[in-house]
């Protein structure tokens, strides 16, 4: 709940810039102004990168006992007061042992966030500079050594938005469910939240959470990445976009390497792009990006998976959440549930769900470095659809299989060329206009507009980078190949 509404604080106030939200209130006291974070990037290019507050400052990582007193200014900065509501609803046939089940969902939530009046405070990068000069980094301290071994990146705080009075934050949720059939509502709700019983077959669930936020809380900050040289030489990156790291052998380590992932995020590989990406820009993808185990998979265990799928494509918590999971495991980490604070009960037992299914039918040929081939195709599939809008994600939880799997088609084709399609090619289910309609929302919803005459089919996009054309384009694919069959 805190994360949602600092997240929503930086896509207000700051949705290009360097503002990096603050996901745990546990983290507050740590971010002070030159604390040292690491940066960790991920696996898949379009991911954005994690941030984990350390206990450390850029002091403790230098060579001698003189502490750093750079000095920091401190500013107003504004008022914020935002309200964010949704209203979700869906539809899902199932069975459970032998019995058929129908599970209609309607609800609304509301989240409100009072910060109040923030501050800034901020970091004398040049008194810093002239401070720290001639100073090197410890490369026998603790964190050095474990970050060294991993290749990620260490940065220190340069400013820090925090609450200047108490505060709060508030969310407010109303689920209806409608069950035919029988279902173990336990199971279902959870047992943190009010049930309340109007008959046999109508559950109302309502739930009214307030988190009151004491002043000082850091709520934002941004980061200046370092360059660490085995020697123990260090520069900060002063300029925007410029990326730290340590040193190897001759070159520094900048994790994960991109070279692989082709032309068409422009942002890895330094090209220009072009105004408009066609879908044919798309076809050479990486082979990193293999969703072909999912098809393996048992038909059972592929419905199941669409079905719990498509459930979490309506709350991203939950998705953010599975994506996390999904990444541990595919690192050879343990499933730890716990560590997820931010889940409602319901939720915590809806992910290890999926993964029950996820992690069992195997085949164990595909295996590779001790990780099943369909849980890395798994996770590049949720990794996809985390990247999409609420609005791509909302349509996708409600597209049948028979739509995706035309929809897969129709795009596989419009990437096999860079000229426009005859119309004979459009698959016959989407010669539907309400089928159709539904594709060009779902293109429209990542900037991309699909175009049509009497005798021909193109796409058009202002999408300049190519990222969520890609990440839609594996969504459907994953989706699609889970699917395939169940019809």
């Amino acid at each position: 709940m805190f994360s949602k509404a600092t997240a929503n604080f930086v896509r207000q106030i700051d949705p290009e810039g360097s503002l990096i939200h603050v996901s745990r209130v546990n983290d507050s006291h740590k971010l002070v102004p030159m604390a040292l974070v690491v940066k960790r990037n991920r696996i898949w290019f379009w991911q954005r990168p994690k941030y984990q507050p350390t206990d450390f400052t850029l002091s403790d990582l230098l060579q001698g006992d003189k502490v750093l007193s750079p000095g920091v200014s401190e500013t107003e900065f504004l008022t914020y007061k935002g309200t964010f509501g949704d209203k979700l609803s869906g539809k899902l046939d199932t069975e459970a042992g032998s019995v058929s089940v129908t599970l209609e969902g309607r609800g609304s939530s509301k989240l409100q966030s009072c910060f109040g009046k923030l501050k800034k405070e901020e970091l004398d990068v040049k008194k810093l500079l002239r401070e720290s000069s001639n100073r090197l980094v410890d490369m026998q301290h603790v964190l050095v050594q474990q970050l060294e071994k991993r290749a990620e990146v260490l940065a220190v705080v340069k400013e820090r938005i925090l609450t200047a009075n108490s505060c709060s934050v508030t969310q407010t949720k109303k689920e209806q469910c409608i069950f035919q059939g029988v279902l173990r509502l336990v199971d279902m709700l959870g047992g943190s939240v009010k049930v309340c019983v109007k008959d046999s077959n109508n559950i109302e669930a309502d739930s009214d959470v307030s988190l009151e936020i004491p002043c000082g809380t850091v709520i934002a900050y941004s980061i200046l990445e370092l360059e660490i040289k085995k020697n123990g030489h260090y520069d900060i990156c002063l300029q925007p976009g410029a990326i730290g790291g340590f040193e190897a052998d001759s070159h520094l380590m900048s994790w994960p390497s991109l070279n692989s992932l082709n032309t068409v995020d422009g942002k890895c590989n330094g090209e220009k792009v072009p105004e408009k990406v066609p879908l044919s820009a798309l076809q050479n993808g990486s082979q990193e990006m293999d969703l072909s185990p999912l098809a393996e998979l048992p038909k059972s265990t592929r419905y199941t998976l669409f079905k719990r799928l498509q459930e979490t494509l309506r709350d991203r918590t939950a998705l953010s959440c599975l994506e996390c999971v999904l990444e541990d495991l595919c690192s050879g980490e343990t499933l730890d549930m716990a560590k997820h604070k931010e889940l409602t009960e319901s939720q915590r037992k809806s992910v290890p769900a999926i993964l029950d299914r996820a992690a069992t039918d195997s085949p164990a040929e595909n295996s590779q470095c001790g990780i099943p081939a369909h849980l890395n195709a798994a996770h590049l599939l949720v990794s996809a659809m985390e990247e999409l809008p609420d609005e791509t994600l909302s349509l996708l939880s409600e597209s049948c299989p028979d739509f995706l799997e035309a929809f897969d088609t129709l795009l596989c084709r419009l990437k096999e060329t860079s000229e426009p399609l005859s119309s004979q090619y459009l698959p016959v289910l989407l010669q539907d206009n309400q089928a159709f309609q539904l594709a060009e929302q779902l293109l429209s919803s990542t900037n991309v507009m699909l175009r049509r005459d009497t005798n021909r089919l193109w796409t058009e996009t202002e999408n300049k980078d190519g990222v969520l054309l890609l990440v839609l384009c594996l969504s459907i694919q994953g989706l699609s190949l889970l699917c395939k069959g169940l019809k």
